[in-house]
C-alpha cells in the first residue's frame, strides 16, 4: 500500500490560515485596518518575510488590499467582481443550448418570484420599456432578440439580489447566444409566433407588478418550458432528416 506523502506547511501558509479563518469569522470585519508587518509578525511570533508572503497571497486571494502609504486593509465582497470562466465557445450544439435552458429554468423563476415580492417603480418602468420595445419591432429579428434580452435582465435586476444579477451577468453571453438561438426556432415553428412571445413575457410582468410571487415564478416557467418544447420538437425533426 502506497501512502501519500505529507509536506509540512510553510510558516506564512499557517499565517495565511490563520489570518483567512479570522476574516471568514468577522474577526476581522470588511474595511478593516490590519496591524502593521512589525506588529503582526510579534503577535503570531515569526519573521516579518512570512507576515509579507502571508499578506500576498491574502491578497492574490482578493481578500485584502494595500494601498500605498495607508497599510493593509480587509476587502468588503462585491458581488460584480464574482467572475466565471464562461465562454460561448461551450455551446459546441444545440443540446447544450438546451443544457443552458434548464440552468435559465432553475436561476430565472426565483428571479421571477423575487421580482414579485421586491421590485421598483424603476424596475417596473424597465421591464414595461422592453415589452413595449418587443412588440414595436415584431418582424425585426435583431432588435426582438435585443429586447428580450433587456426584458429578462430587467426582471432579475428587480428581484434585489446583486449576486444574482451578476450571476446572470455572467451567463449572459451564452443566453444572448441561447436567445438568438431559440428566437430563431421559435420564429419559424409551426405552433407558435412573435404574438405569443410577447403575450408570455407580458403575462410575467403582470405577476411581478401585481406581487404575486407565485404567478410569476408559474408564468417563467411556462415561458421557458414553451421554448424549451420548441428546442425538443426541433431536435426530434432533425433526427429523423
Amino acid at each position: 500500500m502506497e501512502y501519500k506523502k505529507i509536506k509540512p506547511k510553510k510558516i506564512y501558509e499557517e499565517v495565511t490560515e490563520a489570518l483567512h479563518e479570522m476574516i471568514r469569522t468577522g474577526q476581522l470585519p470588511p474595511r478593516s485596518k490590519l496591524e502593521s508587518v512589525q506588529q503582526l509578525a510579534e503577535n503570531f511570533q515569526v519573521s516579518r518575510s512570512a507576515i509579507r508572503e502571508a499578506l500576498s497571497a491574502l491578497k492574490a486571494m482578493g481578500l485584502v488590499e494595500m494601498k500605498q502609504g495607508e497599510g493593509t486593509f480587509i476587502k468588503e465582497f462585491d458581488a460584480k467582481q464574482m467572475t466565471f470562466p464562461l465562454s460561448t465557445a461551450i455551446l459546441m450544439n444545440k443540446k447544450d443550448v438546451a443544457h443552458l435552458l434548464e440552468v435559465r429554468k432553475i436561476i430565472e423563476t426565483g428571479a421571477a418570484a423575487l421580482a414579485a415580492k421586491n421590485r421598483s417603480k424603476e424596475n417596473l418602468e424597465a421591464m414595461a420599456e422592453a415589452l413595449e420595445e418587443m412588440k414595436r419591432v415584431q418582424g425585426d429579428e435583431e432588435l426582438g432578440e435585443k429586447a428580450d434580452f433587456r426584458f429578462h435582465l430587467a426582471v432579475s435586476a428587480a428581484a434585489g439580489n446583486p449576486l444574482l444579477s451578476t450571476l446572470l451577468d455572467q451567463v449572459s453571453e451564452l443566453m444572448i447566444e441561447t436567445m438568438k438561438e431559440t428566437r430563431r426556432l421559435w420564429l419559424f415553428s409551426k405552433q407558435t409566433s412573435t404574438e405569443n412571445l410577447v403575450k408570455e413575457h407580458a403575462k410575467i410582468y403582470h405577476a411581478i407588478l401585481e406581487r404575486n410571487e407565485e404567478n410569476a415564478r408559474m408564468a417563467m416557467i411556462e415561458h421557458l418550458e414553451n421554448v424549451d418544447n420548441v428546442l425538443k420538437m426541433y431536435f426530434f425533426e432533425s433526427a429523423e432528416k
